[in-house]
């Protein structure tokens, strides 16, 4: 656990996603910088007091450590007036839906958006939810699941809610704040917007060791003034210092605590949701890699694959794989493989073992080239050779 609180200060938070072809998002990162670890740590981390993890809107959905979870209160002060789509028709049309529903967690307990509409309307049906984050259609939650959920989720943005956990299905789990966050924080008062803006700028700053505003503002979504603010005082306090980084357009920050290694070895694939890389235009500017997300791509538009982790090799990214856990046939299929121009002749060798490592820490027997890319055929010999 010591292991794991160490990645958890230095990367602040982990971007929770639904898509689970891989892995969850949020359990990659630390498997990138600890290898195969054991997965009951993270979730003890998340969901057993005292808690080192909670769930907010931080870098999209996240998983930030209770202290990080109070500087968002002025977010979640903000939420009844920043409610868009059917939220603000909750509040406007059903305000005492959100009293009913914050009134059943108090009664009852954690419980999921399925779980409050069967307990506040007896005999509903469960119909099958949308996805755990895009609001779902009229035709897929109807009625009073529909109302449930969008009551629950606006009183988990407006902070009067948090969350337990989620199920195995990813379903969120409603709780009080009270009874999930560490007490020190919960009874603790809510901080003045621009020192909580500022310690989350810091936060980034800390996390990425050198960044441009920019790159700094996007770590927490932040809006521009805020942003700039914090940095100029963060700048006079001596925690951020104005440096210039070689073929970067824009001024760049170093936080004060940023290391200096003289070699950077070691190997480790990154999920595309990874705090090292999210932020799309540093990792370029940084890698001179352009990494995007293609879930979304039709099929026969995509370039690199569906579900695409870089490859970091001393220092660099190196190369790109379309990974797909097959569960069903134990095996972790790589659908497609390609390299970067400057990637190593061993580069095929590394990856292999990383691979190898992959399908051990996710109970896979085996790893599997399926697909195409220039990387395909020297990767299927060095999986073969080890």
């Amino acid at each position: 656990m010591r292991h794991v609180q160490r990645v958890l200060d230095r990367v602040g938070l982990l971007q929770l996603d639904s898509v689970n072809v891989v892995a969850r998002s949020h359990r990659l990162p630390l498997f990138s910088r600890l290898g195969p670890y054991d997965d009951d740590l993270l979730r003890r981390a998340a969901e057993r007091p005292p808690r080192r993890l909670v769930e907010y809107w931080a870098h999209e959905a996240s998983l930030v450590p209770p202290a990080t979870h109070r500087l968002l209160r002025w977010r979640m002060a903000r939420a009844a007036d920043e409610a868009w789509g059917r939220y603000r028709r909750i509040l406007a049309e059903r305000p005492r839906l959100l009293d009913e529903v914050l009134g059943a967690v108090r009664e009852g307990g954690a419980m999921t958006a399925a779980q409050l509409t069967a307990h506040l309307h007896p005999g509903v049906p469960r119909s099958s939810a949308g996805s755990w984050m895009v609001p779902p259609t009229e035709a897929v939650l109807a009625g009073p699941a529909r109302d449930v959920k969008a009551a629950a989720e606006q009183l988990f943005w407006s902070g009067e809610l948090t969350a337990a956990g989620r199920t195995a299905q990813f379903e969120r789990r409603y709780d009080l704040p009270e009874r999930v966050l560490p007490p020190e924080v919960a009874g603790a008062p809510d901080p003045d917007e621009a020192d909580a803006v500022r310690g989350l700028v810091e936060i980034a700053g800390r996390s990425l060791g050198v960044a441009t505003e920019a790159h700094l503002r996007d770590y927490f979504r932040l809006r521009p003034d805020a942003s700039r603010r914090a940095v100029d005082e963060l700048v006079e306090a001596g925690v951020l210092a104005p440096v210039t980084v070689r073929g970067w357009a824009r001024p760049a920050l170093l936080h004060r605590d940023a290391a200096f290694p003289r070699r950077v070895a070691g190997r480790a694939l990154l999920s595309p949701f990874d705090s090292l890389v999210f932020e799309r235009s540093r990792t370029e500017a940084l890698f001179g890699v352009r990494l995007r997300l293609e879930i979304y791509v039709p099929a026969a538009r995509r370039v690199h694959g569906y579900y695409v982790l870089p490859l970091l090799l001393d220092g660099e990214l190196v190369a790109r794989v379309d990974l797909k856990a097959d569960r069903a046939g134990r095996v972790l299929r790589v659908q497609a493989a390609w390299a970067e121009p400057w990637a190593p002749a061993h580069a095929a060798e590394e990856l292999a073992g990383e691979l190898r490592s992959m399908a051990a820490w996710l109970d896979l027997d085996d790893v599997a080239v399926t697909g195409p890319g220039d990387l395909a055929p020297a990767l299927r010999e060095a999986l073969r050779a080890t």
